[in-house]
């Protein structure tokens, strides 16, 4: 498998933007390349849950006899991924539904359930960049809401309207951007009735932290936080019970030519449909990100406990 070095975000924007400059739109997959004589091409976001996620895809393709080159931590994620999509760099990646939905397709995404957004987004991708999305691995990362163990046991918080009685006793401590974001804290605040004691912002390296140490009680969390699976640590996350977050399954975007290119590539893509939890996630994210693990002997493990690769 070869893997691209990894390089700081905003160097590797530049880059991507560069090489997409001398490409052109719509350009077609370099051709001659054909079976295993060529790599299949995987792109990455910058951060960890992408990087184990791309060792899955590359160790499951490995196995079924082709070349993998994985591309680790594009700078600008979707943005910058996307037309390199679109001009045959990458040949797949993996992204999440409400992604691919708001920022390529330009939907609202409030307004429709999950069942259909996939559907269209499988129609809509087809139709407009010959792609596709290939199951969905069963993991939704999504914005939640996480307080103190001992916090939610004394106050009884089980849910996020259940936070409304007590946010007056509480400090809220949030990244900027969340804080800011008209779609992130001032609406959970409007939709659920919550009138914070102290509202403060804090790094989003340092949240947990804070937590822990009792400076905040109540922060914004992704639901495959590694943190959140932390044993060490004692927090609870609150059910969004008005479903005021929308969902962010992930699955594999591919173009249709690689499926053509590398016959027996969909099903390949297939075997990583449904086979992680949140929770399953969350414990991989804090493997590599806490206990330093590397990513790929994480997803080896984890496709060897699954049945999915051949020891």
């Amino acid at each position: 498998m070869k893997i691209l070095n990894r390089l700081p975000a905003a160097v590797l924007a530049i880059l991507m933007l560069v090489t997409l400059a001398g490409c052109g739109g719509g350009a077609a997959a370099p051709s001659g390349e054909t079976g295993s004589g060529a790599p299949v091409r995987i792109a990455t976001k910058p951060m960890t849950e992408q990087y184990i996620l791309g060792e899955m895809l590359g160790l499951l393709i490995e196995q079924a006899g082709y070349d993998v080159e994985i591309t680790k931590g594009v700078g600008g994620g979707t943005s910058n991924i996307q037309p390199a999509m679109e001009s045959g760099e990458f040949d797949l990646y993996p992204e999440y539904t409400s992604s691919g939905w708001v920022l390529v397709l330009d939907h609202q995404a409030e307004g429709v359930d999950d069942a259909e957004m996939f559907t269209r987004l499988q129609q809509e991708y087809e139709e407009k960049f010959d792609m596709t999305w290939v199951g969905k691995y069963g993991f939704n990362n999504t914005f939640t809401v996480a307080v103190r163990g001992d916090v939610a046991e004394q106050y009884g918080l089980e849910t996020t309207s259940d936070l409304a009685g007590a946010a007056g006793e509480l400090t809220f401590g949030g990244n900027p951007d969340y804080l800011e974001r008209e779609d992130g804290f001032p609406t959970l605040c409007k939709t659920y009735g919550l009138d914070f004691r102290n509202v403060v912002d804090i790094d989003i390296g340092l949240k947990y932290q804070a937590l822990a140490s009792g400076d905040i009680d109540v922060t914004n969390a992704f639901t495959t936080d590694a943190q959140l699976a932390n044993p060490d640590t004692d927090l609870v996350t609150l059910e969004d019970d008005k479903h005021l977050q929308v969902n962010y399954f992930c699955s594999t975007v591919v173009r249709r030519d690689a499926l053509e290119k590398f016959p027996g590539l969909e099903e390949v893509l297939m075997q990583m449909d449904g086979i992680l939890s949140d929770g399953e996630m969350a414990a991989l994210n804090y493997q590599v990100e806490v206990e330093g693990r590397d990513e790929r002997d994480a997803a080896r493990d984890f496709l060897l406990q699954k049945g999915l690769l051949e020891a």
